[in-house]
């Protein structure tokens, strides 16, 4: 008992800390969602410039020189685009930054950088893991009803998150993954898909009653709930590795209790693209 208090009394500091950071910030995304347009679209753009700026940071700690003007430039460039066009229009905007970037990194080896082709892979991953599947929060947005169903996709995987780590530090003890992210349990990734489910279905009950449009329904919201809580956790898995690969335990100490930006939105990347296709796909 003696041993575990200090563990006890950190994840409490920890969570402490979380908590006054989403008081601070909910309010901040509250307001951008409500007013949408480019408000939402220019708080996109700050959210994945800070990230993928964290993503360089991390695999320049690891030895490699991907493009910093380039990664970010080109991700607040995507979101911009997906405001403006919509993603249909991007094919020719995404092809002219891959050759930007090879372009540059042809430069880089020219002048003597001989892990240029890897820099290069790097840079285009950031751009397209980041900037790309993370400006699917817009497209998200931007759909009818966009407004409910941002408050429908990302609180699935808040409660997922929370629900996993609540119950994973409390009694998880069958460990997921050994590599990668040893303190996830299998206990707490099931409580996070329980939990998420009767969550996000009340909340469309709640948003109904507010004036939610008629695509919001506690059956469809359940059913993207359950989906998100199921696979999202691979994108905080997916970050995992690449810290892991290079030796970091945050992407940056921004947010006290979180980390980086990057680590914050991990699971965003995957639940704004695969929520934007099953609305879309199943409910439009």
């Amino acid at each position: 008992m003696v041993e575990y208090q200090p563990q006890k009394t950190a994840n409490a500091d920890r969570l402490s800390k979380r908590v006054g950071v989403v008081i601070v910030l909910l309010p901040v995304g509250l307001a951008a969602n409500y007013l949408g347009g480019w408000f939402f679209s220019a708080l996109m753009a700050v959210i994945l410039g800070i990230a993928v700026y964290e993503y360089v940071l991390l695999f320049q700690a690891g030895g490699l020189q991907p493009s910093m003007l380039i990664t970010v430039g080109a991700t607040i460039a995507i979101v911009a685009g997906r405001a403006a066009l919509g993603v249909e229009a991007l094919a020719g905007l995404f092809s002219l930054i891959i050759l930007l970037a090879l372009t540059f990194h042809l430069f880089e080896f020219e002048r003597g950088r001989e892990k240029a082709g890897t820099d290069f892979a790097v840079t285009l991953s950031g751009i397209a893991y980041v900037g790309w599947l993370g400006s699917y929060m817009v497209s998200l947005r931007m759909l009818p009803d966009g407004l409910w169903w941002v408050l429908i996709v990302l609180p699935a995987i808040w409660l997922a998150d929370t629900a996993a780590y609540m119950v994973g530090v409390r009694i998880g003890k069958h460990k997921m993954t050994v590599r990668l992210s040893p303190k996830k349990s299998w206990e707490g990734y099931l409580a996070g898909i329980v939990v998420a489910i009767p969550g996000t279905m009340f909340l469309a009950i709640l948003w109904n009653a507010l004036g939610a449009g008629p695509t919001i329904t506690p059956l469809r919201a359940g059913f993207v709930a359950a989906v998100l809580a199921a696979v999202t956790i691979l994108g905080d898995l997916g970050e995992s590795m690449i810290k892991r690969q290079v030796g970091m335990k945050d992407s940056s100490h921004l947010l006290p209790g979180h980390g980086g930006v990057f680590d914050r939105i991990d699971s965003w990347l995957w639940g704004g693209v695969i929520g934007y296709t099953l609305i879309t796909l199943l409910f439009l």
